[in-house]
């Protein structure tokens, strides 16, 4: 056996290093040292290896229910990468509640998932004025909003294009009463202003007016015809092949918002099961398909209509209050001759100012 030196040794190189040339001064034909492709070995091994902050997301999620009380102490200092992995994990162990949402909720989000949980309306509105960047939102399945929580959505979501709701008896009634907020339109006032500066421009227009996609598979028909005709620019239930129309993956069906959140978490963290007891109450998921939620009682349906009256006719309320102040004020001047001879001064004094310029 011959004696190899240190120099001859193949030793093999770092990574994305380029192979080396070694010449022999000897004087004879130079020996090129391969470099074995470490990329094709690692595609061969079965499984991806996680990152640290996976390992770490995903113990949190594992033990969600024992800092969920504490969470809103230590969130702020989360990601919002990881802020929206977690609210993942807690949608999938049915965790999901108000506060946890809150807690989590990132000024940088433009996906919301929250699908099938039991947040109300206190949640979805705080949220609304923190994440103000939302294009995509699926509150499919969340039989505990009502029609003002849409409304709150949609005016603090000017960027909104896609929008998933219905699926359950309580979720789709929500969804048949708030029809109206979401659809993009002007408004419409009986009586016109006395001018430009008298007009609001907020009151011009309403509804969401990036609205491009809507997912509502059990629309009925008495629905699908009024988004026809009052908005055909809004697609409801869009097919993926489409003729002329691109439609983006927010808006396919089966889509899953928040399964972006979760490529890198090991899925054996949303299995666990939940078994937290103590002073925090985690409310328990409905049967979304149970008799006793396939119809709204009668007091709800009254209190929906009311609140639903009551937010429509509240700008016109607003505008008949300030006309009724002018015109007080014009019956003022005309009947109180103080106040008239004080309104007369004022012109001559402005028109005295006008010759004097």
């Amino acid at each position: 056996m011959e004696k190899t030196s240190w120099d001859a040794a193949d030793i093999p190189e770092v990574d994305a290093c380029p192979p080396v040339v070694k010449e022999d001064t000897s004087g004879s034909r130079p020996t090129q040292n391969f470099q074995p492709d470490i990329r094709v070995e690692r595609k061969r091994i079965p499984g991806k290896s996680r990152s640290l902050v996976s390992l770490c997301v995903g113990n949190l999620g594992r033990h969600l229910e024992d800092i969920i009380e504490e969470i809103h102490l230590v969130a702020p200092s989360f990601p919002p990468s990881v802020k929206a992995s977690l609210l993942a994990i807690a949608r999938r162990r049915g965790l999901l509640c108000d506060e946890l949402l809150v807690a989590l909720a990132d000024e940088t989000w433009e996906l919301l998932d929250v699908s099938g949980s039991d947040i109300t309306d206190a949640s979805i509105e705080a949220l609304a004025k923190i994440c103000t960047r939302l294009r995509a939102v699926d509150i499919s399945g969340c039989s505990r909003l009502t029609p003002r929580a849409v409304r709150v959505l949609v005016q603090h979501s000017p960027s909104l294009h896609t929008l998933r709701w219905g699926g359950t008896a309580l979720s789709n009634t929500t969804a048949r009463l708030a029809l109206g907020y979401i659809l993009p339109k002007l408004n419409r006032n009986e009586e016109a202003e006395e001018s430009w500066e008298e007009l609001d421009i907020e009151r011009v227009g309403k509804g969401g007016q990036s609205l491009r996609w809507l997912v509502w598979p059990s629309i009925d028909e008495k629905s699908k015809e009024r988004m026809e005709t009052e908005c055909p620019r809004v697609v409801v239930n869009p097919k993926l092949f489409s003729k002329g129309l691109s439609v983006p993956w927010e808006a396919r069906p089966g889509t899953v918002l928040d399964a972006t959140f979760l490529e890198d978490i090991d899925p054996d963290t949303w299995a666990v099961k939940t078994s937290r007891t103590g002073g925090f109450q985690v409310l328990p998921r409905k049967d979304l398909h149970s008799k006793e939620t396939a119809v709204l009682s009668i007091a709800e349906r009254f209190k929906l209509a009311f609140i639903s009256r009551d937010e429509r006719l509240a700008p016109k309320r607003a505008k008949n209050f300030r006309q009724n102040q002018r015109r007080a004020e014009k019956a003022w001047l005309k009947t109180d001759p103080e106040a008239k001879a004080r309104a007369w001064a004022g012109m001559a004094r402005k028109s005295l100012k006008g010759l004097e310029g």
